[in-house]
């Protein structure tokens, strides 16, 4: 099947969605309703599925029209973000530093570097993007953010610039009352029982596929990935539903409050080093003044290192 759907197309769908009526939805779309039900006819013919059922008096999306309705709400968001941008750049007025996070949704260390940022740049803005396949490097790259926290070695690492910053460890995090809680390491062997739930970047149905953060030879009795969201595997394991592998740094907040346990895996610890990632060159005093208090909040050697800082609270 062809997808003959244009941009009046999502338009319609986010409208109709919205307003539950074409009557409504017209008004919207400042059309009138004939023209509208005709346009919502031939999109659904084009997709041979209808996309929407009466309920009443209101149109409802059915499972095929839901689905559609988040690809044209995304699409939608974007050109209008990307809209918005145009016109700043236009008119000189473009103070954004667009930052992404690798392998993280805990941001409990961000609000003082923006606070410092802003005691700099009082007119900037700093937008947390999210970046498809948690691939900052290539969003670096593609000019889709201009600061990255990274970790991962990637193929196009030679076409940034790096900032190192801090080591972190990888760490199992468990339930208290789980059996490795009071362990001083575990190993490969130990994981053969494990239910092991992880981030679905970790996908092994991935292509390619990102190789699990346990030691090798370790096979795990089962694994669960789920959304990049840190407080939704933390409460599974803190609910005793399994183990799972993340940075010290970004599991170390959750310590008292959830009730688990950080253990080391392997005998030798699993240290990574993060850098700050930006793109080679001279950057715009707004992202250079942000650069500068990331760096100075998480380099190793000052007080505000971020294994420093949770493990003191």
């Amino acid at each position: 099947m062809d997808l003959d759907v244009d941009l009046r197309d999502l338009e319609l769908l986010d409208a109709l969605a919205d307003s539950g009526t074409l009557t409504a939805a017209a008004e919207r779309l400042y059309v009138s309703q004939p023209a509208l039900s005709q346009r919502l006819t031939k999109l659904e013919e084009r997709l041979g599925v209808r996309l929407f059922e009466r309920q009443g008096r209101r149109l409802v999306p059915n499972p095929a029209g839901r689905r559609m309705l988040v690809a044209s709400r995304q699409v939608l968001t974007e050109l209008r973000a990307a809209a918005r941008d145009v016109r700043e750049i236009r008119d000189g007025r473009d103070r954004r530093v667009r930052f992404t996070a690798q392998c993280s949704t805990t941001f409990q260390w961000l609000p003082p570097v923006i606070r410092g940022f802003r005691e700099q740049q009082p007119d900037a803005e700093v937008r947390i993007e999210s970046v498809p396949g948690d691939e900052p490097i290539s969003a670096l790259v593609e000019d889709l953010v201009d600061v990255a926290l990274v970790t991962k070695l990637d193929r196009q690492m030679d076409r940034v610039q790096l900032t190192r910053l801090f080591e972190d460890e990888m760490v199992a995090v468990v339930a208290d009352r789980h059996p490795w809680a009071h362990r001083r390491h575990v190993t490969a062997r130990d994981f053969d029982d494990a239910h092991l739930i992880l981030y679905d970047i970790y996908d092994q149905n991935r292509i390619p596929a990102t190789p699990l953060p346990i030691p090798h030879g370790a096979r795990p009795a089962r694994v669960t990935t789920m959304p990049v969201i840190t407080d939704l595997l933390i409460e599974m394991v803190a609910g005793g539903e399994g183990v799972t592998i993340l940075p010290s740094w970004v599991a170390a907040p959750y310590v008292t409050s959830h009730h688990i346990s950080l253990v080391q895996v392997g005998t030798r610890p699993q240290t990574r080093v993060w850098y700050c990632a930006t793109r080679p060159g001279t950057q715009p005093p707004h992202v250079a003044a942000f650069v500068r208090e990331l760096t100075r909040r998480l380099r190793q050697d000052t007080p505000d290192h971020p294994e420093h800082a949770l493990t003191q609270a």
